[in-house]
């Protein structure tokens, strides 16, 4: 799995960006392609800088030409071509999928969202789910990862891990808050990706599927929702985008965990196959 980055949208670029993807990963094809934002930037070429982080120079942001329509014809041509099994979208609102769903081809196989008790997107994972996308959830643990980057709105936020609910409702089930809020997400029907550097926390995020929340406690969790986002292009320091981009080159050295596996088949032949969808269409 890998990302298309912003500087890549222009038609012309996208095919090349992702064979130096391929190329550096030793790999044929990808299971996987994401369109990381749906925000197009001024191509900066590879031999520059790479990753290029949010800015055209280091210093400024300067936005490219490239529509979504023109990026995603692209991206299918990738499945066409037999460099990426299936493609997806990140970090779409509603009113962008249904915009894309009126000319796409190929249906996104999945939706990447920023999801967590401060952020349910309830309407827009059950959009996505109806339109047959898979919905995977980075930041699970809200603020957490955001502290590290040395976000100051993730420094004034209560951590979720030492949130009354949550801790209680781990206290019952012998479990960590950690577990509990990953087990909410796949309880919702929403694919995580947790990241830890720790073994021990690696095989606790693991373990997240042999104990289930009651109806009670998942909206308990989901009642702390205040649509609090962290990943908001708007307020990305040059630091951060480049620690961001940084990330996304090591997308595949985290661990995933489906809710449900069937859900999450990147066949080549089942996403290639699907025919054209119109909004209108029950």
């Amino acid at each position: 799995m890998s990302k298309l980055w912003n500087s890549f949208h222009d038609k012309e670029r996208v095919e090349p960006i992702c064979k130096k993807q391929l190329n550096d990963w030793g790999v044929d094809y990808f299971d996987l392609y994401i369109v990381h934002f749906p925000i197009s930037l001024k191509y900066v070429d590879p031999s520059e800088r790479y990753p290029p982080g949010f800015t055209y120079d280091g210093k400024n942001v300067v936005p490219g030409k490239a529509t979504i329509q023109e990026t995603w014809t692209a991206m299918e041509s990738l499945v066409e071509k037999g460099l990426s099994k299936s493609i997806g979208i990140s970090n779409f609102n509603g009113q962008l999928i249904m915009d894309l769903l009126r000319y796409a081809k190929i249906v996104p196989a999945t939706l990447q969202i920023e999801h967590h008790p401060y952020l349910t997107q309830q309407r827009l994972v059950e959009f996505a789910h109806k339109e047959g996308m898979a919905v995977t959830a980075y930041s699970s643990f809200g603020p957490q990862s955001f502290i590290e980057l040395e976000m100051q709105q993730a420094k004034d936020t209560p951590l979720l891990f030492d949130n009354e609910t949550i801790k209680t409702i781990a206290s019952k089930h012998g479990k960590t808050s950690a577990q509990v809020l990953l087990r909410w997400a796949t309880q919702r029907g929403v694919a995580v990706i947790p990241k830890s550097n720790n073994q021990h926390r690696l095989a606790e995020n693991l373990d997240v599927t042999g104990f289930d929340l009651r109806k009670s406690e998942l909206d308990e969790i989901s009642g702390l929702n205040q649509n609090l986002r962290f990943n908001d292009p708007l307020n990305v320091s040059i630091r951060l985008s480049l620690i961001l981009n940084i990330r996304f080159r090591i997308l595949t050295l985290g661990s995933m965990v489906f809710p449900s596996l069937s859900t999450y088949r990147y066949g080549h032949e089942q996403q290639a196959t699907r025919p054209r969808r119109h909004l209108d269409q029950k």
